[in-house]
């Protein structure tokens, strides 16, 4: 999660989710698909548990939690990468598979 702040352009890398979610979603991430963080803030897990870390991004809308203060639903941060993290680690593969010696 580090380098992730509100308008940070992320990649999703997960986008596992539990059958049934779509009662509480209208919208859902893609993996490979990049977003545009739009608020973060402390959420509740879908285990009820307080403390994750919670994004929302520009261009998902969701419903809003039954429970106050009654916030939009919003995503796990774990399940997204900043797309420059990604754009780095992509380019380091690149080099190594072009058969670069690489320290290990």
């Amino acid at each position: 999660m580090v380098g992730m702040t509100v308008g940070s352009k992320v990649v999703c890398v997960d986008d596992k989710f539990p059958l049934g979610i779509e009662k509480f979603y209208t919208a859902l991430p893609k993996a490979g698909v990049v977003y545009v963080i739009r608020e973060m803030s402390v959420g509740i897990s879908l285990q009820g548990e307080e403390g994750e870390i919670c994004v929302l991004l520009v261009g998902l809308n969701n419903p809003r939690s039954n429970k106050p203060p009654f916030p939009e639903r919003g995503f796990k941060a774990e399940r997204f990468r900043p797309l420059d993290e990604l754009k780095e680690e992509n380019a380091k593969n690149e080099k190594v598979g072009a058969g670069e010696l690489v320290e290990v």
